[in-house]
Formats: structure tokens, sequence, C-alpha cells
């Protein structure tokens, strides 16, 4: 047989592969899950208040004392749930930002640095970090763990997490 005509037989016989691949493609364009994720813009929230700062427990190996703000917490259409933390140092110091965490890559990100005098810098490097498990200053694992995310999936709005911090009603996980 000649060679053009091998050639053009092995051509038909892959045919089938790549009309399945193109139909494969094809579907995957109208799956909800294979969508590549956006992230939202982030709007700056009022600086806290004082009233407003829920306490979060993140153990006892740490003599900082972390806080949210209750109105700045929020689940965004990208499923980020975005919050304001206040940490305060035993030292006096305070430290506030406003901060996202993304459940489905267990990421957290700096949005903004807030200031005394009640401005915002945004960060310099706002970019998704994996959250490690920490002995001491574990509150974005516990944020993760016991607020914010059941498992890879986000709660479904502020006030689940909201309520999971107040009365310390731990997010129910996914199986």
């Amino acid at each position: 047989m000649p060679r053009d005509g091998l050639a053009a037989i092995l051509l038909l016989g892959l045919l089938p592969f790549t009309a399945a691949a193109q139909d494969w493609t094809f579907e995957t364009d109208f799956d909800d899950e294979s969508k590549q994720w956006k992230e939202i813009e982030a709007k700056l929230p009022p600086y806290p208040k004082q009233e407003s700062l829920l306490p979060l427990d993140a153990g006892s190996a740490t003599l900082h004392k972390f806080f949210i703000d209750a109105p700045s917490l929020s689940v965004g259409a990208d499923g980020v749930v975005r919050y304001t933390l206040v940490v305060k140092s035993a030292g006096g110091a305070t430290n506030v930002t406003y901060e996202g965490i993304r459940c489905e890559l267990r990421h957290q990100k700096l949005y903004a640095v807030g200031h005394s005098d009640g401005r915002w810098t945004r960060a310099r490097d706002p970019r998704w970090r994996r959250i490690e498990y920490r002995d001491v200053n574990r509150h974005h694992g516990v944020l993760y763990s016991d607020i914010v995310c059941r498992g890879k999936e986000t709660v479904k709005n502020a006030r689940e997490a909201l309520d999971a911090l107040k009365y310390g009603k731990p997010v129910a996980k996914v199986d």
C-alpha cells in the first residue's frame, strides 16, 4: 500500500477521537464548574468601630486578641468571604486589615491595611496565599475551618458566618 494511502487510513481512524475531544470541549463550555473563576473588585468597607467588633477565638497559644468587624463581613458573588480583621496585641498595638478567604482553594488575601486615623491603604502585594496550619496566630485557619467555610464550600451568607462567631456554632461540614 502506498504511503499516502496508509497516512489517509490512519488519519481517518483518528477522526472519531478528534470529534469526541471537540464535543467534550464544547460541553464543558456550558458546565459552570469548569468555567474560569473571576474575582470581583473588592470595595473597601467603612473603618471598623469598637462596638461592632466580634471576638474570634484563635486559641490559647497567643496573647493577641482577634476581632472581626461584623458590618464588613460579606460573601461575594465570586465566593470570597471578605471581612475586616482587628488584632490587638498584648503590648497594646492594634492592627486593622481588610482581607478575604477563598474556601475552594483554602486561600487568604490581604486587600488593605487600616490606619489609626480611619484611612485605608491598599495592600502592596495583594495575592492569594495558602492558609497553612499554625500553632500560634492561627486566626486564618480558624476562620477557614470554623467560621466561613464548610470544607471547600463557602457559607451561604454573612449571617451564617456571623452566627458562628457570635454563638460559637461551627458551620456544618460538607461530607
